[in-house]
């Protein structure tokens, strides 16, 4: 089978940077570009990370379109203290020497679904407010779409605040207008990716990559949180990665998502129905992780492209990582 089309809308950002690794070195998806918004950090940072991504895992051909810099309505927020001030935790990864491509990222992704109808599945991984724009120029995106899946939200409890979750809080009035478009949204969050944990046992198999793990995927997770045999800090975003990959790795359940977007405690929550009775959902919703299969697969996916990285710059294998 031919690999799935996919845009990447992300806001790089530890674990945006390793859904983009995972995606990038699966043979079942191509990716045909990356947008970024602001969130993890400001919008320049997320950008000039995605630029850095793309030379070192060496996909030149794809191009990097920046979009909105925050939220509709609503003052921007980040979360540096999580990702580091350049949203790469401890990673030093070189200069981007490719510029980024010029136009929106709203442009580019009503562009990309309208030259090739039914066949693009747009990976929603930071905040929605690209996604949100792009609806409101041009509504058709929800027919032109094959798909469009999310890291965000959550139906028990959040991370930004106890009811929300970052990337949904970060923009709760664009995440109710991509509830509300008309499509069915895969809604892969917290449920799910809290259960993508990195433990010391896949933590030794990934220093074991050569560059990749010395210069993006150790300094990356060991940034991100405390690793322990039994637990650490979960890569949540790889978990959308992996469900165009492989859909088998989550279950999905019929839902419908409202966002909150009045509440003073809950603002930025997805309140999600499971109880349809005659209403026709709007969201596919994650629900459970099998994550012995889901580390499996990123694993040997981070492997191959380890191996490729080595073999592109054999002689940059031998020298130390860049200083600060």
């Amino acid at each position: 089978m031919l690999p799935r089309k996919i845009v990447i809308d992300c806001d790089p950002g530890i674990d945006d940077a390793l859904a983009i690794v995972l995606a990038h070195g699966s043979p079942d998806l191509e990716i045909l570009g990356i947008t970024t918004v602001g969130g993890n950090v400001d919008l320049a940072g997320t950008t000039d990370n995605a630029l850095r991504l793309r030379e070192f895992l060496g996909f030149a051909d794809v191009p990097i379109t920046a979009g909105s810099a925050g939220a509709l309505l609503r003052p921007r927020v980040n979360a540096a203290e999580v990702h580091g001030a350049s949203g790469l935790g401890d990673a030093l990864l070189p200069p981007a020497t490719l510029p980024v491509t010029g136009g929106h990222a709203v442009d580019f992704i009503i562009e990309t679904l309208r030259a090739d109808p039914g066949e693009v599945t747009l990976v929603a991984i930071g905040p929605l407010t690209n996604v949100a724009l792009a609806v409101l120029k041009e509504p058709r995106i929800v027919d032109w779409a094959r798909g469009l899946t999310i890291l965000g939200g959550s139906y028990t409890r959040g991370n930004f605040s106890p009811a929300a979750e970052f990337n949904i809080a970060a923009d709760p009035e664009a995440a109710a207008i991509v509830f509300g478009a008309g499509w069915t949204v895969t809604m892969i969050g917290l449920d799910v990716s809290r259960g993508a944990v990195t433990t010391e046992a896949v933590a030794d198999r990934m220093r074991a990559m050569g560059r990749l793990g010395s210069d993006l995927l150790i300094p990356c997770v060991e940034f991100y949180g405390v690793i322990t045999a039994d637990g650490g800090p979960a890569i949540h975003d790889a978990c959308a990665i992996a469900y165009l990959i492989d859909p088998s790795l989550i279950t999905v359940e019929p839902a419908v998502v409202d966002v909150e977007t009045a509440g003073r405690f809950t603002s930025g929550m997805t309140v999600t129905d499971f109880r349809l009775g005659d209403r026709t959902p709007n969201a596919l919703v994650g629900t459970s992780l099998d994550a012995g299969r889901f580390w499996d697969l990123l694993l040997a996916t981070y492997a191959q492209v380890a191996r490729t990285i080595e073999d592109q710059t054999p002689e940059l294998a031998r020298l130390p990582s860049p200083s600060p």
